[in-house]
């Protein structure tokens, strides 16, 4: 029911009686500067799910959907500094408040860079990375199942093959957004598939073209979702969190410590044995680093691990073409 419209440990938002669309709501959402919004947009174009997200010409637009009401956003930054624009296309007004919490968070915008950078800094190897990016942040998630189905698809594949199951699965269980939508873009159809719609799918793997294990561990993911609404909230601790999605099936500590990066926005998840993070530290320092030694490296960057890892994948993903063929897609 529409009263349920809240996030967790939130006040519930009272709709209206009146579901019909309404004009767009413009808001302007402050921030602590500096930010580095091209480095943002860049990570997460190519993660850009089709039919749900378009990132273009710098800036970034999707569907949403809360409590059985859809519309879109459209965020771009603002012409007077420190603020983004957000366009937000949806039709019950009381949600904008709801609406504007889960944007701040997708975008890192209750961040505080200076404290940040100036921690990381600390080490020799790292100051020079936070440097050419100051104010890089943390992307979020609209919703937090979106992303770990997301983190789930891309294991041990490259992102654009990643990206174009995300659509397939979109295609095959996402709902087609309203007729009545007004939408700004043309490549916005669907809304993202909820736990309770991809629960029950079968031959999951079959119809994406993927590794049976992968198509259940996102299968197992959606039934705990659909049964336990708290399963991904974030825990007490980091350990917690992760060891709580590390009991799923097929979820191990890369995924588990992605989903409690980017969906729980745990500042201090650091998936340390991705082979982006790694070949990126090797370019760096110059010698060859195992995942053992990278954990031990970053115990430095406690509690910024995520935003270290943040500055490793940026700092690769602009190394010369030939340097990033070798090393392969960044997760």
């Amino acid at each position: 029911m529409l009263e349920r419209f809240t996030d967790s440990k939130r006040e519930p938002v009272r709709p209206t009686t009146d579901a019909a669309p309404t004009r767009p709501a413009t808001l302007a959402l402050p921030f602590k500067p500096p930010f580095d919004w091209p480095s943002l947009i860049a990570f997460l174009a190519p993660r850009a799910t089709p039919g749900v997200e378009i990132v273009s010409n710098g800036t970034y637009t999707r569907t949403i959907a809360l409590c059985g009401t859809s519309g879109t956003i459209h965020v771009r930054p603002a012409d007077e500094p420190a603020a983004l624009l957000a366009t937000i296309r949806f039709p019950i007004a009381t949600a904008l408040p709801l609406i504007e919490r889960r944007i701040r968070r997708l975008f890192d915008l209750d961040a505080d860079p200076a404290r940040i950078a100036a921690h990381l800094s600390s080490d020799p190897l790292v100051a020079p990375l936070v440097s050419a990016r100051p104010g890089l942040r943390l992307p979020g998630a609209w919703d937090s199942f979106e992303l770990a189905v997301r983190a789930i698809l891309g294991q041990q594949i490259s992102v654009t093959r990643a990206t174009a199951l995300a659509g397939k699965i979109v295609a095959l269980c996402g709902t087609p957004l309203p007729p009545a939508i007004d939408l700004p873009f043309d490549g916005l159809n669907h809304l993202f598939p909820t736990a309770t719609q991809l629960a029950p799918v079968d031959d999951l793997g079959l119809a994406l073209g993927m590794p049976r294990a992968r198509a259940a561990a996102i299968t197992a993911l959606a039934k705990a979702a659909a049964t336990d609404t708290s399963l991904l909230e974030p825990r007490p601790t980091l350990e917690e969190s992760v060891a709580r999605l590390r009991q799923l099936p097929g979820i191990g500590e890369w995924t588990a410590q992605y989903i409690a990066m980017r969906a729980l926005h745990v500042p201090d998840a650091f998936p340390h044995s991705d082979i982006g993070l790694l070949r990126a530290m090797q370019t760096a320092a110059g010698r060859p680093i195992s995942a053992s030694q990278l954990l031990a490296r970053a115990a430095a960057w406690r509690p910024w691990r995520a935003y270290a890892a943040m500055h490793l994948w940026a700092f690769a993903s602009a190394l010369p073409h030939a340097v990033r063929c070798r090393q392969g897609d960044l997760a």
